[in-house]
């Protein structure tokens, strides 16, 4: 049984990201989160995982600024 978390993208900072392929530009399907804070404590692995499932939009507009 999946467990949904609330969470809020305004007190989320994701640090870092990992399967970038910059000749997969602009889509970036095999990027993913690796390190995330929520509120200023580490983000779980599930967490992570919630996030880009549940915020798609959010963790790309991200990684996108990351990229920069």
């Amino acid at each position: 049984m999946a467990i949904h978390l609330m969470i809020d993208t305004k007190k989320v900072v994701i640090n870092d990201f990992e399967g970038i392929d910059r000749l997969d530009h602009p889509d970036y399907c095999d990027a993913y989160v690796v390190d995330a804070d929520y509120d200023g404590e580490k983000m779980t692995e599930e967490e992570m995982d919630e996030l880009m499932e549940e915020h798609p939009e959010f963790v790309y507009e991200t990684l996108i600024e990351y990229l920069r």
